[in-house]
C-alpha cells in the first residue's frame, strides 16, 4: 500500500510537471544558415540580382559619361551597342560582302570545337590507360604531371614558328592548353573506381579491353563531360589569344582589330556574344550528360 501511495504521488508530480511545461512558451529554434532552403522564386531572384546590379551600374555610369560628352566611346549606350551589333550581323561588309559577325563566329567555333575535340579524345584514351594500366601509369603520369605546369601561352611563339600561322597552330594551342589537365582528371577518376568492381569483372571472365568498354568507360563519361565544361573557359582564352596575334577572321581577331579605334560599341557586344555561346555550349553539355549518364544526376528534392 505504501509503495502504491508513493507511486501515485510521483505520477501526480510528473503530470504536474508536464502540464507546467506545456503551458510554457517554447523557445524559438534558430535555423542554421546552411540549413535554410531557398524557394524557386527566391533562387530565381537571387540568381538574377547580380546581373541587374551590374546592368544598373553600367547604365548609370554610361548615362553620366554620355551626358557630359555625347561623343564618349568608353561606355556606349545600349542603343549604340545594339545598332553596331545589328550592323555586323545583318549588313554585308563593303570589301568582302560577308556578314562579319557570322563569319567570325563560324571561324572561332570551328577552331574551338576542333581543339577541344582533340583534347577530349586524348584525355579519354590516355586518362583511361594511365588510370587502369599500372605500366602506362608509371610511364606517362610523371610526364603528364610536368606538362600540366607549362604555361600554354608560352608555347604560342613556338607553335607559330614550327606550324606556321594557319589553323593548325591555333587548334594545337587549344588542345595542348586543356588536354594535360583533362588527362590527369580522367586518370584520377579511373583510379578512384572501387577495386571490388574490377575484381568482380575479372571473376566473370572479363579481359582488359572488355573491362575498359563495359566498366571503366561508363563510369568516366560523366567526369569527362565535366572536364570538357571546365576546359571551355581556358579554351576560349587560348583561342582569343591565338586569333589576336595571327588571324584574319574570328571573334578574338575582331576584338583586337577594333580596339585601336576604341570601338567599345563593338567590343562589348562581342564579349557578350562569346559569353552567350559559352553558356549555350555548357548547357548542351549538361543535357548530354543527363542523357548519357542519368544515374550520375540524382533527382534533387524540390
Amino acid at each position: 500500500m505504501l509503495a502504491r501511495g508513493i507511486g501515485a504521488v510521483n505520477a501526480g508530480q510528473h503530470a504536474g510537471q508536464e502540464v507546467a511545461r506545456a503551458g510554457r512558451p517554447r523557445p524559438k529554434v534558430r535555423l542554421r544558415l546552411i540549413n535554410a532552403r531557398v524557394s524557386r522564386g527566391g533562387a530565381l531572384f537571387l540568381g538574377v540580382l547580380p546581373f541587374l546590379v551590374v546592368a544598373a551600374a553600367y547604365l548609370i555610369a554610361s548615362g553620366k559619361r554620355l551626358a557630359a560628352n555625347p561623343a564618349d566611346k568608353l561606355l556606349p549606350s545600349p542603343a549604340q551597342m545594339w545598332s553596331a551589333f545589328l550592323d555586323l550581323a545583318t549588313v554585308p561588309d563593303k570589301r568582302s560582302g560577308d556578314l562579319i559577325l557570322w563569319v567570325d563566329t563560324y571561324a572561332s567555333l570551328v577552331r574551338l570545337f576542333s581543339g577541344v575535340g582533340v583534347a577530349t579524345l586524348v584525355a579519354l584514351s590516355l586518362g583511361i590507360a594511365i588510370g587502369f594500366i599500372p605500366r602506362v601509369q608509371a610511364f606517362l603520369l610523371p610526364f603528364i604531371t610536368v606538362i600540366c605546369v607549362i604555361p600554354p601561352l608560352a608555347l604560342l611563339p613556338i607553335l607559330f614558328i614550327t606550324l606556321g600561322l594557319g589553323e593548325t597552330a591555333k587548334i594545337t594551342l587549344i588542345a595542348l592548353g586543356v588536354a594535360p589537365v583533362m588527362v590527369r582528371d580522367i586518370a584520377n577518376r579511373v583510379m578512384e573506381l572501387p577495386t571490388e568492381l574490377v575484381a568482380k569483372a575479372q571473376t566473370l571472365g572479363g579481359n582488359s579491353w572488355t573491362m575498359v568498354l563495359r566498366l571503366v568507360l561508363p563510369q568516366v563519361m560523366p567526369r569527362l563531360i565535366t572536364c570538357v565544361r571546365l576546359a571551355l573557359g581556358p579554351a576560349w582564352l587560348f583561342l582569343i589569344a591565338a586569333e589576336a596575334i595571327a588571324s584574319t577572321e574570328g571573334l578574338g581577331y575582331r576584338i583586337f582589330l577594333v580596339r585601336r579605334y576604341l570601338s567599345m560599341d563593338v567590343i562589348l557586344p562581342y564579349v557578350a556574344w562569346i559569353t552567350l555561346l559559352a553558356v549555350i555550349t555548357d548547357w548542351l553539355l549538361v543535357r548530354l550528360s543527363h542523357i548519357i549518364s542519368p544515374w550520375a544526376h540524382p533527382v534533387q528534392d524540390k
